[in-house]
């Protein structure tokens, strides 16, 4: 086969050939130039004297250049394919992010007079090398490039809103991303989501952005009450799986995860996320067929570096609608202090200087203990309260994070400190408190409006008194109107006001809070009564050791208390409020939960501290089941 059967073929002048296989063809009718050099890859034609020809003949030879061949290999494949398809040979190397190696690479395909390149370059430096392709007239394009130049990529943006849809689509608000860092997915990821977020009408946070997935996500998932994740990396989602499920989280009733796959993964060997694949192979032979026609000149139009076929989710097990929306919130709404405790054999008193044996620091306040008693108790709590922009709120702030308490409602108040209690115990458990509220004192109705969102899926407020007074009331309302129990806690309130008598559903002073508020009666059961009388349909006043006393439509009835050994009686009505709410949503009967709540209140007080005294889910139970196992039956399924 000559150069004149080559032109007679294609019906041309031997001279349009030699342009054509030369690369002077900027002149040629582009269908000309397709015709023949389709007949010189079918007949594999080499023009006699190439070797004196500075530019080089076409050689239908293309250089490929990956960072990586091993990761790469779905890709590769692909364009090897292609590059067959289409009549070219390929000659491969890899940078292995080497920037000499990727120096020496560019050289290896001058020196060979390739047709054209291929790369994934490795470094800003990467585009510096060209000039050598340039130099011998090579065309070349990038890949995956970090390079601020054009590069064929796969659409990272468009499957990062598409992911992050899906998750809407099932009316998750809250969503984690989860990335790799320096990983190319990961910016336009992020830039999808973020667009995805905002024509959704939904914020956007870096504070939910993570690149690791160990029991750290935990505290943060429940801080910002995360409901699900998107990942750019399939091995992160199953970490992520694996990670939940050991804390006791299952996939999807209690978490959505969807994420990016690459196709080396053998799903059926995993836990089922759900997962888009990334189309490696569809972006291979798409850069390799344009590419080809860039060479040849025969591309019609810019090259389409977006590369973005439709995506297929390969299946729905591990996405479902938010758990919130099947598991209802507890609100805390109350103080937050730093507690100072110290142990005495006397209480301090007027003119005497008194010896303390011990003290402690720990996290406390009213709202922020019963928040805690919730959440051991195994449920969702958000804490509404302020702190102070000092070290004690940094310090109340990471104790909650770590009693898995959501602070998404907590103000950080600027201008004052944080709350502060001084707490006197003696040794047999009787203790006294002094308080300097802080921040506590500027926690306003507005702030409570601001979180009412957080009251749209709660099933019980918890309200404390520690605050400023139209605060508790307009917590209440906001309550009411949302259909959520109230249970109040009426601490260091001297006179109850109207407006709660009409919204508090459940009211548990103790005996001198009581009397306080109900001076004219001088028995328990009056002021009970008292207090139903006036509007609330539930009264529970507390005794300490001797239990409690129950005010309703139906019931007058005292409970005894469990019998421990008082340590530390500061926590036990948090510890007694937390549990009779928890088991009153698990569908106890009153009676019931209050049995049950004395047990938590016992085994409270009979510790030292509040926060670390509190009980958790599984030691109450393990309790119950030893040594009263006829309380651990409901009466009635979950409201």
């Amino acid at each position: 086969m000559t150069i004149t059967d080559i032109a007679k073929m294609a019906g041309v002048s031997i001279a349009t050939v030699s342009k054509i296989i030369n690369g002077k063809d900027e002149h040629v009718n582009p269908n000309t130039r397709a015709r023949v050099l389709q007949l010189v890859k079918e007949y594999n034609f080499t023009p006699y004297g190439a070797v004196k020809n500075t530019l080089g003949p076409k050689k239908f030879l293309l250089g490929v250049l990956l960072r990586s061949t091993v990761k790469s290999s779905l890709l590769l494949n692909s364009i090897l394919e292609t590059a067959q398809e289409h009549g070219y040979g390929v000659l491969l190397l890899e940078s292995q992010g080497d920037c000499v190696r990727e120096a020496k690479n560019i050289t290896i395909f001058c020196k060979n007079n390739v047709d054209g390149v291929i790369w994934e370059p490795i470094s800003d430096n990467s585009y510096e090398r060209s000039q050598d392709l340039t130099k011998y007239m090579i065309p070349f394009c990038f890949i995956n490039s970090p390079l601020q130049y054009p590069s064929y990529e796969i659409d990272y943006a468009s499957l990062g809103y598409t992911l992050t849809q899906k998750l809407i689509d099932k009316k998750h608000t809250n969503i984690a991303c989860l990335l790799k860092k320096g990983s190319i997915r990961s910016i336009p990821f992020v830039k999808g989501l973020r667009k995805c977020l905002y024509n959704n009408q939904l914020p956007y946070s870096d504070d939910m952005i993570f690149y690791t997935c160990d029991d750290s996500f935990i505290p943060k998932m429940l801080q910002y009450n995360i409901t699900g994740a998107v990942s750019t990396h399939f091995d992160n989602a199953l970490s992520l799986y694996e990670t939940l499920n050991k804390q006791r989280y299952f996939i999807p009733s209690d978490f959505s995860i969807i994420s990016l796959r690459g196709g080396c993964y053998d799903v059926s060997s995993h836990p089922p996320v759900s997962s888009v694949t990334i189309p490696y192979e569809e972006f291979g032979h798409h850069v390799c067929s344009e590419f080809i026609k860039i060479c040849e000149k025969a591309l019609e139009g810019d090259p389409s570096y977006q590369f973005s076929p439709s995506w297929e989710l390969n299946h729905e097990k591990s996405i479902s609608q938010p758990s919130y929306m099947k598991k209802k919130m507890f609100i805390s709404v109350g103080s937050i202090h730093k507690d100072n405790t110290f142990n005495v054999s006397m209480m301090p008193q007027l003119g005497n200087t008194l010896k303390i044996h011990n003290s402690a620091t720990s996290i406390g306040g009213k709202g922020a203990n019963q928040a805690i008693g919730i959440a051991k108790l195994g449920h969702p709590v958000s804490l509404i309260c302020a702190v102070g922009n000092d070290i004690d709120g940094t310090f109340v702030l990471n104790a909650l994070e770590k009693e898995n308490v959501s602070t998404q409602g907590i103000l950080r108040n600027k201008n004052n400190q944080t709350g502060t209690a001084f707490i006197y115990t003696k040794s047999d458990g009787e203790s006294a408190i002094t308080i300097l509220g802080g921040a506590n004192d500027e926690l306003v109705p507005a702030d409570i409006e601001n979180s009412s969102h957080l009251f749209r899926n709660a099933c019980f407020c918890l309200i404390s008194s520690e605050i400023p007074l139209e605060t508790v009331i307009a917590t209440a309302r906001i309550a009411k109107e949302n259909n959520v129990t109230t249970i109040f806690k009426p601490t260091v309130l001297e006179k109850m006001p109207e407006e709660l008598y009409e919204t508090i559903d459940i009211l548990i002073p103790n005996r001198k809070e009581a009397s306080v508020l109900c001076p004219e009666y001088a028995s328990v059961e009056q002021q009970a009564d008292y207090f139903f009388r006036r509007g609330i349909p539930t009264v529970i006043i507390t005794l300490g050791h001797e239990g409690c006393y129950l005010k309703t439509k139906d019931t007058m009835q005292y409970f005894s208390a469990s019998h421990w050994s008082a340590v530390d009686t500061t926590g036990g009505a948090d510890a007694f409020i937390s549990a009779l709410a928890s088991y009153l949503y698990e569908g106890y009967s009153l009676e019931k939960a209050i049995q049950i709540a004395m047990i938590a209140a016992g085994f409270c007080v009979s510790r030292q501290g509040v926060s670390s005294a509190l009980i958790d889910h599984n030691s109450l139970e393990v309790y119950i089941t030893k040594n009263k196992p006829y309380l651990l039956r409901p009466d009635s399924s979950k409201s």
